[in-house]
Order: C-alpha cells, then sequence, then structure tokens
C-alpha cells in the first residue's frame, strides 16, 4: 500500500486508530441521541462514557483488543463492540450499539474519513496553484515554441503553459470540493434502512455533529456510486497531473531541453551512463495515475450489490480508499516540489524558436494575404510553397534558410506588401500581442 509514503496528515486519516477513534465518537453520539429520546437512562450513559473513555486514551491497545477478538468472532465491528463492552464493565453496556447495524458505524465513519482526505486534498491544489501563478508570471513574456503532432506550431511563451496548468487546477479544485460534498453522507438507519430500531431523528443529530448530511434513503450502506464519484474525481485528478508529467517530460529531452526537473546534489542518474539527468519523478507521477485509474474503475466494479447489501465492497475498499487518497496527496507533494525547483532554460527555448527558420509566421503571412484580396487556396499555396523551399534548402544543407528570404524572394507574394512591412508580420512580438491580457483574464 502507498500510504507509507504519504505525508502524516493524510496517512492519519486512514490509521486503524483514527477509525476506531471515529467509531467510537459514533457511537457515544448515538447513544447519546437515545439518552435525548428517553430511551436511554442518563445514568448509564455515563457509564458508557466511562468506557469509551478509557479506550480514547488507549486507541492503540484497543486496535490491539478487537484485532484479538476478531480472531475468533471473525467479524470486525463485533470485536469492536466486545473490547467496548469490557472497558465499560457494567450492565449499561447493554445500550452500546443499540439499534445499530455495522454499516450504519462503518459507512458514516468512512464518509468523514473521506471528507478528512478531500479537506487535505483541497489545500493541495491551491498551494499547488500559489506556485504556479508565481512561476507563470516569472515567465508570462518567455517565448517558446509551441508544438502540435510534436512538431513545431507557432509561438507561445512558457508563462501561457503554466498559466493554463494553473486554470486546469482550478477545475481539478472545483472536482475535489464537490467530490468532498457528494461523500459527506452518513446513515444511521438500520440493517436495511427503515429506521425500524431507531429514529430518523437519531440519524439527523449523529450526522450534524459530525458535519456530514443524512442520506436521504439508504439499504444497510450508502450507495456505492456515491464512492465511486469520489474515486473517479480522483482519478480525474491524477490524469490532470499526468497530462503536465507528460509534457514536463517531453520538454527535459536533450534535443528539446527547455525544462528540467531538478536535479539534487549527490543525484545519481544511472548506474551505468553517469552523464544522465532524467525526469524520473514526472515519470513516476506517470505511472501513479494509473494506479488512481485503476482504482477508480475497482470502485465503479463496486456500485453493484446484491439487494441492500453485500460485502463484495468491503475488501476492495480497505484498499483502495487508503491507498488513493494518500497516493494523491504524495503526487501533490511532489508536484509542489518540481514546479518550485524547475529548471527552465529560455536560451534554448530562443534556439528551438530558430530550428523551424521563421515558418511559425505562415499562418500569419496565409492571413495577411487573404486580407489583401487573394483566395484562401491562393494564398495556401504560395505560403505552402516558400516553407517547402526553405525546406529544401535546410536538408540540402545549406546556412541560408529563412522562410522570410523565401517569401521576398517571390514576386507573387512580396508584391503584395509595403516595404518593411512582412518583416513586421514576422516577428515573436506579432503573437504574444495578446498574452498581458490573457494574464490579466486569468486573474494572474
Amino acid at each position: 500500500m502507498i500510504t507509507r509514503y504519504s505525508r502524516p496528515a493524510m496517512r492519519g486519516i486512514w490509521t486503524e486508530e483514527n477509525k476506531l477513534r471515529i467509531w467510537l465518537q459514533i457511537e457515544l453520539l448515538a447513544t447519546e441521541a437515545l439518552v435525548a429520546e428517553g430511551i436511554v437512562p442518563a445514568s448509564d450513559f455515563a457509564r458508557i462514557r466511562v468506557g469509551v473513555d478509557r479506550w480514547l486514551g488507549d486507541l492503540e491497545g484497543l486496535v490491539r483488543r478487537q484485532k484479538e477478538l476478531e480472531k475468533t468472532l471473525n467479524h470486525d465491528v463485533i470485536g469492536f463492540t466486545t473490547a467496548v463492552a469490557e472497558a465499560i464493565d457494567d450492565p449499561a453496556s447493554r445500550w452500546f450499539h443499540f439499534g445499530l447495524t455495522s454499516s450504519d458505524v462503518i459507512d458514516t465513519a468512512f464518509a468523514l474519513q473521506m471528507v478528512q482526505s478531500a479537506d487535505i486534498l483541497i489545500e493541495d491544489v491551491k498551494a499547488l496553484r500559489q506556485v504556479l501563478a508565481r512561476r507563470a508570471r516569472e515567465h508570462q513574456f518567455t517565448p517558446c515554441i509551441g508544438r502540435s503532432h510534436g512538431i513545431h506550431a507557432e509561438p507561445t511563451t512558457f508563462g501561457l503553459k503554466l498559466a493554463l496548468m494553473h486554470d486546469e487546477f482550478g477545475r481539478h479544485l472545483r472536482r475535489l470540493e464537490s467530490a468532498r460534498q457528494t461523500v459527506g453522507v452518513g446513515k444511521l438507519s438500520g440493517a436495511v434502512g427503515t429506521n425500524a430500531h431507531l429514529s430518523p431523528g437519531v440519524e439527523t443529530a449523529v450526522c450534524a455533529r459530525l458535519g456530514l448530511r443524512p442520506a436521504p434513503i439508504a439499504t444497510q450502506v450508502v450507495s456505492r456510486d456515491i464512492h465511486a464519484e469520489f474515486q473517479a474525481a480522483l482519478a480525474i485528478v491524477g490524469a490532470g497531473i499526468e497530462r503536465w508529467a507528460v509534457e514536463f517530460r517531453h520538454l527535459q529531452r536533450t534535443e528539446v531541453l527547455e525544462a528540467e526537473e531538478p536535479f539534487g546534489k549527490g543525484q545519481k542518474g544511472s548506474s551505468a551512463m553517469p552523464h544522465k539527468r532524467n525526469p524520473i519523478t514526472w515519470e513516476r507521477l506517470t505511472g501513479l495515475a494509473r494506479v488512481l485509474r485503476g482504482n477508480a474503475l475497482a470502485a465503479f466494479e463496486n456500485v453493484a450489490l446484491w439487494h441492500e447489501r453485500d460485502i463484495s465492497h468491503s475488501s476492495v475498499e480497505r484498499i483502495i480508499f487508503p491507498d488513493s487518497c494518500t497516493l494523491l496527496d504524495y503526487m501533490f507533494g511532489l508536484l509542489i516540489r518540481l514546479i518550485e525547483g524547475l529548471n527552465v532554460y529560455p536560451d534554448n527555448m530562443r534556439k528551438n524558436l530558430g530550428l523551424s527558420l521563421g515558418m511559425w509566421n505562415s499562418q500569419t503571412v496565409l492571413l495577411a494575404l487573404i486580407s489583401k484580396g487573394l483566395t484562401r487556396e491562393e494564398a495556401y499555396a504560395l505560403v505552402q510553397d516558400a516553407a517547402m523551399k526553405t525546406w529544401e534548402v535546410k536538408h540540402a544543407g545549406r546556412d541560408d534558410a529563412d522562410f522570410l528570404a523565401q517569401l521576398k524572394a517571390n514576386p507573387a507574394v512580396s508584391s503584395h506588401f509595403e516595404q518593411g512591412e512582412l518583416e513586421r508580420l514576422c516577428s515573436i512580438d506579432f503573437h504574444l500581442k495578446a498574452v498581458e491580457d490573457r494574464f490579466r483574464t486569468l486573474g494572474l
């Protein structure tokens, strides 16, 4: 399980100790609600509280005792309730877990763990976006070539790349906030969700104290489409991380080298080749995103349960929810570090811009010719011809390959332009004139 790699706050949510702490809290709140309804005597509730407090002060001991009992009972919740009854050591223990079924406790606690995890992930995204905003402003006007199909297209700026990343993670933030809202649902409605043994008021009171909503209707469990939606959101966020991991991996290739992940002092890149500086962390993020998608698929499989419930979902959820939450938190930690320490090479960006010999101005010239009265087909043929001749000169090994020169050498093109007009059109500034406005629109 990936939990050992996550940061302490997230890891702590999915420990056995925290789970049983929440179970104790739910049980105590339910019993307190029964006191308010006149079912449980207040004096018995006081005795129950003493036993619960004993285990709250020794959660590791509670986990050990529960596991010991579970070896014989083969039931985790009964192991838990038995251990608590032992601590109460009083006839009042009969009221502990009164009217509840195991999933009332498990699913309500599970919802709280997911909400707590979502809170951390939401803060992760906010922290990442702060770093992205700063680095985007840093490189707002750092020109680089844009690529489509991996081939030079038109110029953009490295700041615009990072601004786009900032915008995309704004959507991921909203996805996580929505997922948090979706899973914040508890239930204490009994064995098949009919509230036969506990009034809806108990469920409402307990959920309110926990900051959850009571499920409008449930079976023995909360419907698993809710949990699948949560996992889907995590997987989409993971895919968003992968999208940028792939981008930066490409930018680190030797032939490109426009950006490079941090390489620490004393770090080694290859057991065989001492010169290597590999994008290993970006590659790690790419791989881990696949785990999140796999876990989401498992959550989809959990949606279809038999009748009012079976437990085919349970074993799966014990793995995929701690792993997905802690894994995504870990991925955000890596991503923030990578963006903060990202090495950016503007000189290489300028060099790479020159590799296509000014042909990234082809659309600019095409549209200018159309504006001067040529049909699109006529203009396209002229511009493409100049571009193909530029490539021919380049591939012939000559040093004078230049798109602008080819345009000016063809009277069918140059006759439409005044002195210096083509030069003004074929400039980097032409492509970057709206950058400031784009940043303003994004609030960067």
